[in-house]
């Protein structure tokens, strides 16, 4: 699920940058005001890279916007809040009072608590399953399954309905039980509330809910985990505890896993909006990842749509959170990496392990569950900075020859990356005990879609000697001109040359569905990115002789790419294409020899 709420532009965080620096908030350089916030927030003074750009700039915002609604609240209480995005689509009829209590409960929990509060624990959800589904029928036999739900102070009503939704809509011969593990929760009414309506259900069902309590925060990871662990159905349930289930959700599911106990499955996920809990439907979906291991949203494959059965089981490379497993299946294979922090990346790790060690997921299109998608992640002021460092477990574990395109994605170093991962030998002696298959296998066999990028011979942040604090950046969203831009070794600062000799500027593009990289190009004599698989068709010019600490000159035009000096340009000159002088650029990682 997204990290994070819309974030800014990157020209709108250039823009709140430049605003930074040099005024009242006293910083004198951008390259200090993001060394400073790196280490402030992050908990180092490396400069941030990867898609840490986004959240850099969703943190630069919010810290704006709460500045500029403290001012609003001085000057006119009614509409200080309005330019909240909680009340973008709701609320425009709540009091000045009533909008404080609902912002104030928004910052907390990342969803609307208020609204949550006042609806119903077993509201009605739309059936949004295909019509075959409703056709299907299922024997009587089906394994029993434990519910675990995980949270950390989440709102009670959430909770609540989660277990109503899940007790109304799963057939009672199949529930065995419900396991709430709480990770050290602070929020009192977590505590007496939660235990009185669970001390009530269990007057009428002895034993039907169980409560797990952390004596400190362990993360989502190992929380899974503790719920598993208390489990005692055949079948386990692996959720948030910010879930409704849609009718119909069980039977596919445990139907699938006692044909094959070796199927790992995921229902097709709806979205309950933040903001004012309607549900939004989600087209379905396979669940990826890219090079970074960000879970992510994958159309159906090709194999899928020819059975033109929308019913049918969607075979997907990995996992997006939420699963159901096979709870003794789920202990021979490892659980979850429980040397990961807090969360991020053990879903896609899973599915990746599940994959090569002899199972399969799956997605199913009948078995549908709404999920709230925060606005932000409460619990943890980063994210990237876990997601970043369970990535590099996976790239060592699992990823043969293939982790280095996890390196190349974050933009670090292979080699001393500074980053600890934690010792990985049980997880390798895992791999090893259960013969898996290689990474490779898995790309060819599995995710076919998934970009490889085994021909870049070198990548990072691409500098020039002439003016060694800029770096070359793929400048505005909007525009397709490449410009020199204080370092900050974030996304748009990601360069990668390859064995072929094209220049790549930006996000590397996770697979065959996505828009494509983009390449510099000689446009006129003009430095230009352009979608490189449109530039090789037109014939233009993209290839580069480039040798570390040497030139940068176009194989046909034979310009150089170079600074020129301009006054009017914000840092003092601009990228162009022109006769060669000597300027000399470098690039932070090698791979392989640079030979012209």
């Amino acid at each position: 699920m997204s990290a994070l709420g819309e974030a800014p532009s990157h020209l709108l965080c250039r823009h709140i940058l430049s605003e930074c620096v040099g005024g009242r908030e006293g910083w004198h350089s951008a390259e200090e005001f993001v060394v400073t916030l790196s280490s402030e927030v992050f908990g180092s003074r490396e400069v941030a890279s990867g898609s840490m750009t986004m959240q850099v700039c969703w943190l630069i915002s919010a810290w704006k916007g709460i500045e500029r609604r403290n001012t609003a609240l001085e000057e006119n209480p009614a509409e200080a809040f309005t330019d909240s995005s909680l009340f973008a689509h709701w609320g425009q009829d709540l009091s000045p009072e009533n909008r404080r209590i609902a912002l104030k409960q928004f910052q907390y929990y990342g969803y609307n608590a208020y609204l949550s509060d006042r609806l119903p624990l077993d509201r009605p959800l739309p059936d949004l399953r295909p019509n075959g589904c409703r056709n299907l029928t299922f024997p009587n036999s089906l394994p029993e399954v434990s519910i675990v739900f995980i949270f950390v102070n989440e709102a009670l009503s959430v909770i609540l309905r989660s277990i109503h939704s899940a007790i109304d809509r799963t057939p009672p011969h199949l529930l065995k039980e419900i396991i709430l593990v709480d990770d050290n929760s602070n929020n009192e009414e977590l505590k007496e509330k939660l235990k009185e309506y669970v001390d009530e259900v269990n007057m009428r069902k002895p034993g039907f809910i169980k409560v797990v309590r952390h004596s400190k925060q362990e993360g989502l990871i190992r929380s899974r985990v503790s719920g598993w662990r208390a489990a005692t159905a055949p079948v386990v349930a692996l959720f948030d505890a910010h879930v409704e289930f849609s009718v119909g959700w069980a039977e596919p599911v445990l139907m699938r896993i006692k044909e094959n106990r070796k199927r790992v499955i995921s229902p097709s996920f709806d979205n309950i909006k933040y903001d004012n809990f309607e549900i939004e439907e989600y087209p379905l979906s396979a669940q990826g990842f890219d090079w970074e291991l960000w879970c992510r949203y994958l159309n159906p494959p090709k194999s899928w749509w020819k059975l033109e059965n929308s019913t049918a089981p969607i075979r997907s490379p990995a996992l997006i959170g939420c699963f159901i497993v096979d709870r003794e299946y789920f202990q021979e294979i490892g659980l979850l990496d429980e040397g990961m922090e807090v969360y991020g990346g053990e879903n896609v790790e899973l599915g990746i392990r599940v994959w090569q060690c002899g199972g399969s997921v799956e997605v199913l299109p009948c078995s549908r569950i709404a999920h709230i998608e925060r606005a932000h992640k409460p619990y943890t002021e980063d994210l990237t900075a876990h997601v970043r460092r369970n990535a590099l477990r996976v790239a060592e574990v699992w990823m043969d020859e293939f982790k280095s395109h996890v390196y190349m994605a974050w933009n670090i170093p292979q080699e001393d990356s500074g980053i600890d991962i934690g010792d990985i030998s049980e997880r390798k002696a895992l791999r090893k005990k259960l013969q898996c298959k290689t990474f490779r296998w898995y790309l060819v066999s599995v995710y076919p879609e998934m970009r490889m990028y085994s021909d870049t011979i070198a990548y990072g942040v691409l500098q020039n000697s002439l003016k060694s604090d800029l770096c070359l950046d793929q400048g505005p969203d909007t525009e397709n001109i490449p410009i020199m831009y204080i370092c900050h070794g974030m996304i748009p600062q990601n360069v990668y040359y390859t064995s072929n000799q094209q220049i790549h500027v930006g996000v590397l593009s996770p697979t065959i569905d996505d828009d494509d990289n983009r390449c510099l190009v000689d446009v006129n004599s003009r430095p230009r990115l352009i979608e490189c698989n449109y530039a090789k068709a037109k014939r233009m010019k993209l290839y580069w002789q480039f040798t570390q600490g040497g030139p940068i000159q176009n194989r046909k035009s034979k310009r150089c790419l170079e600074l020129q000096e301009n006054s009017d340009n914000e840092f003092g000159f601009q990228l162009v294409l022109q006769k060669c002088t000597g300027q000399r650029w470098s690039i932070t990682n090698v791979l392989k020899s640079l030979s012209s």
